[in-house]
């Protein structure tokens, strides 16, 4: 059995319905699923405004590779277009970690290097797993205390469904 953690974004089209979507896709494995933030971007400012969340996945006979696989499909599904880093986008689906797996291939990092100082999936994240750990970087509770939280704004208006 594997376990992962997946960070989901939207900020072009029907963000709510791409991120539904993905929990949709993902939906057999599900453990857990956090309410949706709406966020301000980082890196390329000059764009729309994101809802995210956090899933919980788990199933066996599932390797990392399996799920960036799978993620990548209902990116390509969502008719994602990586024509700008950090750029607007219908769907990201990010394999932020996997069980204690640590990975330096340049198509699948392990965890996540941006996931440290990364309010947009570190507080999503402890709505699901209050005493989460990320690996080699301590417990995502400590993580957030030392980040700027203000632009990461829970939307209790909107939900994913997934039970």
């Amino acid at each position: 059995m594997t376990r992962a953690v997946l960070s989901l974004g939207s900020n072009l089209g029907d963000r709510l319905g791409h991120l539904q979507r993905a929990v949709d896709g993902f939906h057999d494995d599900l453990v857990a699923v956090s309410p949706v933030y709406e966020t301000t971007p980082w890196g390329v400012r000059d764009q729309g405004d994101f809802l995210n969340a956090v899933l919980l996945v788990a199933a066996d006979n599932v390797d990392e590779w399996t799920w960036l696989r799978r993620g990548q499909r209902l990116e390509d599904q969502a008719d994602r277009r990586r024509t700008l880093r950090w750029g607007p986008r219908t769907l990201d689906v990010d394999v932020v970690s996997v069980d204690q797996v640590r990975s330096d291939h340049p198509d699948l990092l392990l965890p996540h290097p941006g996931t440290p100082v990364r309010a947009t999936v570190l507080v999503p994240w402890l709505d699901v797993e209050p005493d989460a750990v990320l690996p080699g970087h301590g417990r995502v509770a400590d993580l957030v205390a030392g980040l700027d939280t203000e632009g990461v704004r829970r939307r209790d208006d909107l939900r994913l469904e997934w039970r």
